[in-house]
């Protein structure tokens, strides 16, 4: 298996692993967590707990376009080591996407984000 394909999979535990963060601001906020309407206890959260439960659905949303990425880079014969590049500059900017958003650091985190977009939009060229 490639670096980028083993970056696919970081990248799918990226959305988990901050659901985890979701639920320690859930218990901190609420006192416990609701695992009945687990949705209504992510609405009402606030602050921190909020923007941990955005930089969720964000690693949600930014999944299919990297996994695209690298499948199409793959597909056309991109070199492995160019694209195993692009794949880790994709996951270091992804695993502090949310650190900065739960810190509340909004400019860093749309640095982040442009930064993992930039890595995937990489891929898509080198694969033209």
């Amino acid at each position: 298996m490639t670096v980028a394909f083993w970056c696919v999979f970081i990248a799918c535990l990226l959305p988990i692993i901050t659901a985890w963060a979701c639920a320690y601001f859930r218990g901190k906020q609420f006192g416990k967590i609701d695992n009945k309407h687990p949705r209504a206890q992510y609405a009402q959260l606030e602050g921190a707990g909020a923007r941990a439960y955005a930089a969720q659905q964000n690693a949600w949303e930014a999944l299919p376009v990297f996994t695209a990425a690298v499948l199409v880079a793959h597909l056309a014969g991109v070199d492995p080591s160019k694209s195993a590049i692009a794949a880790e500059v994709f996951i270091v900017a992804r695993i502090l996407y949310p650190v900065f958003y739960i810190a509340n650091k909004d400019a860093l985190r749309s640095l982040a984000f442009i930064v993992g977009l930039g890595a995937c939009i990489a891929l898509f060229i080198m694969a033209a």
